[in-house]
């Protein structure tokens, strides 16, 4: 794998190039940034939602079921007074067409995501599929 170079551009802003890509990051306001990108932690979350979605993705297109309108939510929840995570909820909403018959095997596809896979097998992450109205 290609190295990430990390830069400090100025007050909270933390930048990462890889490859051809620079990913920009800084902190909310009340911690001394501007807001001007997301946070590191979105970051991280953005890439489990992300790496769920893809599997999910890929699971219905290898079966011929259609993705249209079909979405997932990621939800963390922190524990109270401090800032770490004490679970993740993860919902793939799909079309109420979606078969039945899947629904256990498209969870656990989206849970052999390999971001999931990196993260402490004590924090429990809960994915479930709810179906979308018509």
């Amino acid at each position: 794998m290609d190295s990430f170079k990390v830069s400090f551009p100025g007050n909270k802003r933390v930048d990462v190039k890889f490859k051809n890509f620079l990913i920009q990051t800084d902190q909310e306001t009340q911690n001394g940034g501007e807001e001007a990108a997301p946070e590191p932690f979105t970051l991280f979350l953005a890439g489990l939602g992300a790496c769920a979605g893809l599997y999910a993705k890929t699971f219905c297109e290898t079966r011929n079921i259609s993705t249209q309108g079909m979405g997932l939510t990621l939800n963390p929840q922190i524990k109270e007074g401090q800032k770490l995570m004490e679970k993740i909820e993860i919902t793939l909403h799909v079309n109420p067409d979606f078969p039945e018959k899947y629904i256990k095997a498209v969870i656990k596809a989206m849970n052999a995501c390999s971001v999931k896979n990196q993260i402490n097998p004590e924090l429990p992450i809960y994915s479930r599929v709810a179906y979308l109205k018509d």
